[in-house]
């Protein structure tokens, strides 16, 4: 009984991604692509002079993926396999949401974000302990964590960078050092523009991408 059970939470669980992949190729689809690349800040390559038909390349922390439009599959260049569905929405929401808005040059926490208390609590209890057990006691090890992500320092906290994740999408994390009276605290930031490419939901799972990305650079270093 279980088993069947689990058989059709998973079931319901693929049709609902299936149907989420569908409606965001479909939203993608009857854009002007050449708008989309703009927007968006990424590469468009039209086919046969065509640019009613072509493909996109979207960077996405340190990979960079091939959209094809209008149909809107998503492969990896780098050869890997195919990318999961969490990265396939990610990548087709950021295209179709991009409004070409500039980045606004100012850290917000995830909350400040447009209806970001929904998620608050959830995705802090996702990051914050997991960063603060990474690197509180060698926060050398978060640039070292950073670097292959293209992390780039701030002048935030006890150590603290900054990452392109999507081209106009920048997320930051900082490490604050504990001390008698106060224990080690982290914190993931966002542009506070970013809500202009992805929504929020959305954003907090890339903040979450970005923190398990981390935390495996850290674990070979």
């Amino acid at each position: 009984e279980r088993g069947g059970s689990n058989a059709v939470t998973q079931g319901e669980r693929t049709a609902r991604e299936a149907l989420a992949l569908e409606i965001a190729r479909e939203r993608l689809s009857v854009l002007a692509p050449l708008d989309v690349a703009r927007r968006a800040a990424v590469a468009y390559e039209a086919m046969n002079g065509a640019a009613s038909t072509g493909t996109f390349r979207v960077p996405l922390l340190g990979d960079t993926y091939r959209v094809t439009f209008p149909a809107g599959e998503v492969c990896s260049l780098a050869g890997k396999a195919a990318p999961g569905i969490t990265v396939a929405l990610l990548v087709l929401h950021y295209l179709a949401c991009a409004d070409g808005h500039p980045p606004a040059e100012q850290w917000a926490a995830f909350r400040e974000l447009p209806d970001g208390l929904v998620y608050d609590r959830a995705l802090r209890g996702r990051v914050q302990a997991p960063l603060v057990g990474a690197f509180s006691r060698d926060p050398d090890l978060l640039g070292r964590a950073a670097a292959p992500l293209g992390g780039v320092p701030l002048a935030v906290g006890d150590a603290a960078y900054a990452f392109d994740a999507f081209p106009r999408v920048r997320l930051a994390v900082a490490v604050y050092l504990g001390d008698e009276e106060l224990p080690s605290t982290a914190r993931l930031l966002y542009d506070a523009a970013a809500g202009h490419y992805l929504p929020t939901e959305d954003l907090a799972i890339l903040g979450g991408m970005l923190v398990g990305r981390l935390l495996a650079e850290a674990r070979y270093r």
